[in-house]
């Protein structure tokens, strides 16, 4: 189609011919207009003669106009969590029939469809409902395709903002679903009757794939309300755009470092306590894991309806780690305690190096935990205290001129009937074997081969081998006191370990095994 200025249709000058800066000033300076056949133009003309936008372009005033809806999901541009909001690319589909707009294509040249502006003809006030936009209607007006036979198609594109209510729980394996709420804002369903295009859902041919939500479908459905105010129905049409979020990334970015940041809090009970990193370690687990949830947080969608499931999970490895920082100082604790300043209790005896023990098969070099030799140690236990508490005192055995006795364990020492007072330095020789355990009791009277004197000089010697045999006692009850709160401390470490590692795992299976589904690429 070819533009001339409106004084100059039908001929063109020999003067623009020839000078092409006068033809441009020419098209600058005049006016405009489109050069159309003369059968559209003079149908449009007859058309628009007698036409009123305002009239329902129906035969009879009783009928409804029937128009046939339908939608085109192009893109779903962005789903916000926090505000609720979905926004996409569609395109409505519009059909109707205008009994006023009809023509007889032999009349007008065989012109058999017209473009026109909706603003020129009556249309639908077709909007959606729950529209989050700002200007509310979003559509872009374009022309209206009329054909011959009255029959109207209006696709107008348009950028939707609708609300959407964001269902968390299950984030990131969580599906959507948003509504699309479509009807007359002013004719109830005796003007105006909507109906669905085939298939009864939206035209997904020409979606473009989003990278965060997979598109499960966009069923569609008619409702029909009566509302209390007016007894006409009221009808719209209704697309559920079903979306199910992709957690591809989520599982490699967020699940995957959770679990490997909460394996090094569990590895931290495997290092020795006596390296002095044992309680570092579990700290820096914990400050890191606090860096990345709050790493996390900011991508999760901020709302306190609902509670989601990968909050959920990282609460309870946070827990864990903590939990793992608060047994590390007991254990810590366990194995530093000395003799001198704890007394192990008789419930930690028996639950942490007993019962405890021979359940995670752990003994001590040498020595195997079984139920017969835990049975067998409290009897022995039983034993030694009543034999502690039947021995008498040895400052008794030292006292040799007053209250020295002979032990009832040994053999009496021989007496010699002709010399009585020699008797005492005898059972001095059988107190003083009695306290080494080494020499036999003796046969004969020998004290009176002992020199003046020699009765003090055993008394001295006997308090130095007490000294030192209490100080070498004591030494190895005190390293064997050391010795039962390490172990102790081992079997706590190695208990925290299986629990802790089990923990883990059975969150992880169980965040897992909760998801309606795992992995959408």
């Amino acid at each position: 189609m070819l533009i001339y200025p409106l004084s100059w249709r039908g001929q063109q000058p020999r003067a623009i011919k020839s000078n092409p800066y006068l033809f441009f000033l020419t098209l600058w300076l005049c006016p405009f207009g489109a050069e159309s056949g003369a059968h559209e133009r003079r149908l449009l003309n007859d058309l628009m003669a007698n036409y009123n936008k305002l009239e329902r372009p129906v035969i009879n005033e009783s009928d409804a106009v029937v128009l046939t809806f339908g939608l085109t999901l192009q893109q779903i541009i962005d789903v916000d969590e926090k505000n609720q909001i979905l926004t996409t690319n569609i395109w409505l589909n519009l059909e109707w029939t205008d009994v006023n707009l009809r023509w007889n294509e032999s009349e007008y040249g065989q012109v058999a469809d017209i473009r026109m502006p909706p603003s020129s003809i009556w249309k639908p006030d077709i909007l959606m409902y729950n529209s989050a936009s700002e200007a509310f209607d979003g559509t872009y007006p374009t022309n209206v395709v009329v054909l011959s036979n009255g029959g109207c198609t209006y696709i107008p594109p348009g950028i939707f903002k609708s609300t959407c209510k964001i269902d968390i729980t299950w984030f990131p394996f969580d599906d959507q679903n948003c509504d699309m709420k479509f009807g007359s804002w002013t004719y109830n369903g005796f003007k105006l009757d909507l109906q669905l295009k085939e298939g009864n859902a939206g035209d997904t041919s020409t979606y473009i794939l989003n990278g965060e939500w997979d598109l499960i479908g966009v069923p569609a459905k008619r409702n029909e309300v009566i509302y209390e105010c007016c007894p006409e129905p009221y009808l719209d049409i209704t697309f559920i755009i079903k979306i199910r979020r992709r957690t591809l990334y989520y599982f490699f970015n967020l699940i995957v470092p959770c679990v490997l940041i909460a394996s090094m809090a569990v590895l931290g009970f495997t290092l020795p306590p006596d390296s002095g990193e044992k309680l570092s370690l579990g700290v820096t687990v914990l400050l890191s894991l606090t860096v990345f949830q709050q790493t996390v947080s900011e991508s999760m969608p901020i709302t306190s309806l609902q509670i989601p499931l990968l909050g959920t999970y990282f609460n309870c490895i946070m827990f864990m780690v903590a939990s793992s920082v608060v047994t590390t100082i007991m254990i810590l604790n366990y194995h530093h305690r000395l003799a001198d300043t704890h007394e192990m209790p008789d419930w930690v005896r028996v639950l942490f190096l007993q019962w405890i023990p021979w359940f995670l098969r752990m003994s001590r070099p040498g020595e195997k935990i079984t139920r017969k030799t835990i049975m067998m140690q409290n009897k022995m236990k039983e034993l030694d205290l009543k034999e502690k508490s039947s021995k008498s005192l040895l400052a008794n055995v030292l006292d040799m001129d007053d209250d020295f006795r002979p032990s009832s364990t040994l053999p009496h020492s021989h007496v010699h009937p002709h010399h009585p007072s020699h008797a005492h330095p005898q059972q001095n020789n059988g107190g003083f074997i009695r306290v080494s355990g080494s020499l036999p009791p003796p046969a004969e009277d020998v004290s009176s081969s002992f020199p003046p004197g020699a009765h003090r000089e055993l008394s001295l010697i006997l308090k130095e081998i007490k000294i030192i045999t209490d100080k070498i006692r004591d030494d190895e009850e005190s390293a064997a006191i050391e010795n039962d709160w390490k172990f102790a401390a081992m079997v706590l470490d190695r208990l925290c370990l299986i629990v802790f590692t089990l923990f883990t795992i059975v969150a992880t299976v169980a965040v897992l095994a909760a998801a309606p589904h795992v992995i959408v690429t």
